[in-house]
């Protein structure tokens, strides 16, 4: 079975950072399944080949509705249940060494406004939900392509959005495609070891001989996200699990690690409701901390667990503040130069059409 790279990326950044419990490469549709609002989505292939028109043709020879779905094949589909919603993502990933090329600008453009296009009406005949997350990535698009790309995908979504769907349809590219895909997948890949995960594997064998290799230059820092937020796709929870632990586990002042045990105090600096750590051994509220220690300034603690990210109760942005106050950002980027090196020989591996 011919595995990409590409996908297996996914793969686990669908796993592990945007946590869903179930994800499938190379999804297709069964031809036995029974569609839902089948004429609603015939209504929309119509439109969306009206509003490209005279451009180019988005479905081209794809003509009915049953055609386009049995032969539909999204890379790598994710659906995280997360109550009461069901959250679906779908990725389609291409990455050629010259950059994204289906062919000329027009050829691509149209390329990818139809694996996008087709992704979201799959989803919503088979799923019946109106809502998702469809992402086109390539880690490296040439500003002629992205020039013409971009306005086209924001068209598509001005679509989707006249027929009452509302697919957050994105496009994942270049600088980007680093932070937001590359840099939280492998700051979680520490904690996984499932060996059918070929790219976290790949890189963690890579990891293994980073210390003896020449540092190769970073070139231009890659754009802030979400003003200083330096890690937009990571979950709060995941954050605290994996960057939080990190920069405890690098060690802190006497004094605010005492401080960090009170609930007062770390309701007041992270919004949390209970202390930031309590000592391992000591009588707890178990549902409340990660199972796994952490060691501070040589002593064990257990690291508290209840993160939320919601309009009511929103933790992110505390534990943000917490983070870049405490050097997080600066080893974040200087974990980006050590790695620069292995991310540049694992994307080699990328060369190809997905």
């Amino acid at each position: 079975m011919k595995i990409e790279i590409g996908e297996s990326l996914f793969y686990s950044w669908l796993r592990h950072v945007k946590r869903c419990q179930i994800v499938q490469t190379n999804w297709k549709p069964s031809p036995e399944w029974e569609w839902q609002h089948e004429e609603d989505l015939e209504r929309l292939m119509h439109s969306i080949e009206g509003h490209f028109k005279p451009h180019f043709s988005v479905f081209k020879q794809t003509k009915s509705l049953l055609q386009l779905i049995t032969q539909a094949e999204i890379d790598v589909l994710g659906l995280a249940f997360e109550s009461p919603e069901l959250s679906v993502y779908a990725v389609d990933v291409a990455f050629h060494e010259g950059g994204l090329n289906y062919g000329d600008t027009e050829r691509t453009t149209s390329k990818v406004i139809q694996k996008c296009a087709r992704a979201a009406i799959c989803i919503r005949a088979c799923f019946g939900v109106s809502d998702g997350e469809i992402v086109f990535a390539s880690p490296k698009i040439n500003p002629s392509i992205l020039k013409e790309l971009e306005p086209a995908i924001e068209k598509l979504s001005m679509v989707f959005r006249e027929h009452g769907l509302d697919f957050d349809t994105r496009l994942i590219a270049n600088a980007e495609f680093n932070v937001r895909v590359l840099e939280p997948i492998l700051t979680v890949s520490k904690g996984v070891s499932d060996t059918a995960e070929l790219f976290m594997r790949g890189y963690q064998l890579t990891n293994l001989f980073a210390s003896g290799r020449p540092k190769a230059p970073t070139g231009k820092p890659a754009p802030q996200i979400a003003q200083n937020d330096q890690w937009p796709e990571m979950k709060v929870g995941l954050l605290a699990r994996t960057v939080l632990r990190q920069v405890l586990e690098r060690g802190v002042d006497p004094a605010e690690l005492a401080s960090l045990q009170q609930e007062q105090h770390s309701r007041e600096t992270l919004g949390i409701n209970f202390s930031l750590l309590v000592r391992e051994g000591i009588d707890y509220d178990h549902r409340r901390y990660y199972k796994e220690p952490i060691k501070v300034n040589g002593s064990r603690f257990l690291l508290c667990s209840q993160w939320f990210e919601t309009p009511a109760n929103n933790d992110r942005p505390l534990l943000i503040a917490w983070l870049l106050l405490h050097g997080a950002a600066e080893e974040h980027g200087s974990n980006d130069e050590s790695r620069h090196t292995e991310n540049h020989n694992l994307s080699d591996q990328f060369a190809g059409e997905a």
